[in-house]
């Protein structure tokens, strides 16, 4: 199916460019501009690793939370992980996104467990209280190190203009529970996303690193996190075997693809 055949007969309100409605999870759909920024497998694997580390979470705080993919995906599978009380919270700075979202959120009939606040995460007055989950998927790179896109909503999604992996660990440490957990990803070959947790006082519990495609290097690397107790030994982080997506002539991987089923994508669909 192209994508001038998924374009929605109507967008949301506020939004004056053309938008689409895709498979987000199960038979959840998701808005989404059809020029601007688009969800990824990245929002897809954070939310997978989230509910693996965190099944049984009720609070979720999404950090910069887009058009709501992230935090909706992991909404989604953790309500059928069991967590019947779920509720996500999900913080974003731009309108919008934030409108995309709440569309979103209308049309999957899930406004009583979703909160959406707007505002820049950097903010410590944002949000208030303690989350079983936090997750968050920032933006990859520095200002000054790429072309910054003329179209707003997509620039700040891949570009650091509000903040970076290190903003997100200072964000959400402060609003962990004490048995939370923060998944985050970042570029499995900048140091920046190792370096950036301790920091923040969170401790990395378990990482695991995205291959593209088979034969070629890891792209991102999916962290796990909690609060560091001084008065425990150090946490020894345990990687997780390599998730390699697609094989050498560009099919999932068989790995992947219980992945993509066990979040409640078909196999075989577009996405």
């Amino acid at each position: 199916m192209t994508r001038a055949a998924r374009l929605a007969q109507e967008a949301p309100a506020g939004i004056d460019e053309a938008v689409t409605l895709d498979r987000l999870a199960g038979d959840w759909r998701i808005y989404q501009l059809a020029a601007g920024h688009r969800f990824s497998v990245d929002d897809t694997l954070v939310a997978w690793m989230a509910s693996r580390v965190a099944p049984g979470a009720g609070r979720v705080l999404d950090l910069g939370a887009g058009i709501g993919s992230v935090g909706l995906i992991t909404l989604w599978k953790l309500l059928r992980c069991g967590a019947e009380a779920c509720h996500v919270t999900m913080v974003e700075a731009q309108e919008q996104s934030q409108r995309l979202c709440r569309a979103t959120v209308a049309l999957n009939r899930v406004a009583d467990r979703a909160t959406l606040i707007l505002g820049d995460l950097r903010d410590a007055n944002v949000v208030a209280g303690e989350y079983d989950l936090v997750t968050g998927s920032p933006p990859y790179f520095p200002v000054g190190t790429g072309k910054i896109s003329p179209h707003a909503q997509k620039a700040a999604c891949r570009m650091e203009l509000r903040g970076t992996i290190a903003d997100y660990a200072r964000a959400a440490a402060p609003r962990l529970a004490p048995d939370g957990w923060f998944v985050a990803c970042f570029p499995a070959r900048d140091p920046r996303g190792d370096a950036a947790f301790a920091p923040a006082g969170l401790a990395v519990h378990a990482t695991c690193d995205v291959v593209f495609r088979e034969g070629m290097p890891p792209m991102i690397r999916l962290f796990a996190a909690r609060l560091a107790d001084p008065r425990s030994r150090p946490v020894v982080t345990r990687p997780w075997p390599t998730l390699t997506l697609r094989d050498r002539a560009g099919a999932w991987s068989p790995t992947y693809q219980d992945i993509r089923r066990e979040m409640g994508i078909d196999p075989a669909g577009e996405r």
